[in-house]
């Protein structure tokens, strides 16, 4: 694998490789294994094992490597995948129907994003993808993200997943255990044949805290589930089951991503949720098969071999996947993610935890919402209601950011609340300070929407929620062509980051054996645009 360009002929042999296309030919073969050989000075590689007499002396090996074997074989049998890769959701439906049906297809599992969402929305969805993958058995999945302050939210979406028979749940956000999603889990278990327990309604759960991730690899709470039962929504015998079984079947590491984030880094949370599941394990050995998976920056073919090396059963992709065509949200903001460097990024106040100071992370190029986000945040902090806002500040809310006048805002959110949350109506109604707070998460949730909706005219208020990966995968996608956005289709783009990183698993094991590999061949090519 020096400057020579030759292939040198061994009788029957296909040959050994030296020059930097040679080379890459037969790394990249990943069905076959490849051979590091010496002699004469030189080293190169082979499909072949050196033969008897050849002169060739073996310097390392590396198996067959494709991408269907990368991760948890377990995970794969347990959701019928063929790859161990997950499309996480997105909300507002930018995990769309037709994202979650071309990635189901191909092998993968794609998790609707529900959250946002009205109710009828939601049930044609799901009622779309039942009819499509239902009777096949393809699976997928459905996110449920948790609502503390509006329970009958998480109701209404696990009633449509039972109603469309939605063979898995993507659990995310939450931070205890919840009666609804505790019914969808146990509303799924069954004895099967040989005195197991069998769930048809398999949970993923999306974790950032130890103390959150442990209450998904222990059995449902008994008094929760005593709740159920004495309400008729489960059986006794699922809850005599439900002792025996933990609330996840997987349980997603989610580290600095898209949205909202806790900003870990997956080389610390990953080993912790690893070691926890294991410690929970000796407890309760069903734990033991949890599979555990890493989201958050997953998007290079190195992040993702990096997180199997960590020990990650599978991988969750995000913000990658905002960009791609079958994508629900617009060619606008299609177009601003692909531009995106690896620093284009910022935490701006959450529209559902405003009062709390929660953040998510959003995109900052092409957009002034992070900048705007942040100043409505600092005007509640600082005023006690919109009525003390000072006279220049609340013109320039009314002109430039709410597009009315404060008093015509109020009034239009009122009549949402009064339909939607009347108990918050009524605080609002008798705390200006909670009605300030109302008014500015109205401008919050909606530049999601316009975002999604492409809205021109509120183009400089898009909430585009993502992160660093976004960045990452446009600098490994320059100059081919992934790096067009007309290109980007969900399936080539889980499909050539999972050969890419199979390729770089097996570039990383020669390199452990004490090889150098030169650049030319030992980074994995995309197709020219």
């Amino acid at each position: 694998m020096t400057t020579p360009t030759t292939v040198r002929q061994d009788g029957d042999r296909t040959g050994v490789h030296y020059e930097a296309d040679g080379v890459y030919g037969v790394l990249a073969d990943l069905d076959r294994p490849c051979y590091v050989v010496g002699g004469g000075g030189r080293v190169g590689v082979t499909p072949h094992p050196p033969g008897p007499g050849s002169g060739a002396t073996l310097l390392a090996v590396a198996a067959p490597q494709p991408p269907e074997r990368l991760g948890s074989s377990d995970f794969r049998a347990r959701h019928g995948l063929r790859y161990a890769y997950m499309a996480g959701a997105m909300a507002g439906g930018i995990a769309s129907e037709e994202l979650v049906l071309r990635l189901a297809g191909a092998g993968y599992l794609a998790s609707f994003g529900a959250a946002g969402l009205p109710e009828d929305r939601v049930d044609q969805a799901l009622a779309r993808l039942a009819r499509s993958l239902g009777d096949t058995g393809t699976p997928y999945a459905c996110n449920l993200i948790h609502h503390p302050l509006s329970p009958e939210q998480e109701r209404a979406c696990v009633d449509a997943c039972l109603r469309h028979r939605v063979p898995c749940l993507e659990a995310s956000a939450f931070v205890r255990l919840t009666p609804d999603l505790v019914r969808y889990r146990l509303a799924g278990l069954r004895s099967d044949s040989v005195g197991g327990v069998r769930a048809d309604h398999r949970v993923v759960a999306k974790v950032s805290r130890q103390e959150v991730a442990e209450l998904f690899m222990r059995p449902a709470p008994e008094a929760l589930v005593a709740e159920l039962v004495a309400r008729g929504e489960v059986t006794q015998a699922q809850a005599d089951l439900a002792r025996h079984f933990p609330m996840a079947d997987d349980i997603t590491v989610e580290a600095d991503s898209g949205g909202h984030t806790d900003r870990r880094p997956l080389v610390v949370a990953l080993p912790a949720i690893l070691r926890l599941r294991d410690r929970v394990a000796r407890e309760h050995p069903s734990a033991g098969r949890i599979g555990i998976g890493a989201a958050g920056g997953i998007a290079t073919p190195e992040a993702i071999t990096a997180a199997f090396a960590l020990g990650a059963c599978y991988v969750v992709t995000g913000s990658v996947n905002q960009s791609a065509t079958e994508a629900g949200t617009s060619p606008g903001v299609k177009r601003l993610l692909a531009q995106a460097g690896l620093t284009d990024y910022a935490m701006a106040p959450a529209a559902d935890l405003f009062e709390q100071g929660g953040t998510v992370q959003v995109l900052s190029r092409g957009t002034r919402f992070p900048g705007t986000a942040a100043r409505l945040y600092r005007l509640y902090r600082e005023h006690a209601g919109l009525d003390e806002l000072p006279a220049r500040e609340r013109r320039d809310i009314e002109e430039r950011i709410l597009r009315r006048p404060l008093a015509t805002a109020w009034r239009e959110t009122a009549d949402y609340l009064l339909a939607h949350q009347p108990d918050w109506h009524r605080r609002a109604e008798q705390d200006p300070k909670f009605r300030m707070a109302m008014v500015f998460r109205w401008y919050l949730a909606m530049a999601s929407r316009w975002a999604i909706s492409g809205a021109e005219e509120r183009r400089d208020d898009w909430q585009i929620w993502c992160g660093p990966a976004m960045g990452a995968f446009n600098g490994w996608t320059a100059g081919t062509a992934l790096a067009l956005p007309d290109r980007r289709r969900a399936v080539s783009i889980a499909d050539h980051l999972m050969r890419a990183a199979a390729f770089h698993t097996r570039v990383t094991q020669l390199r452990v054996s004490g090889l150098r590999l030169p650049a030319a061949c030992a980074a994995y090519r995309l197709p020219p645009v």
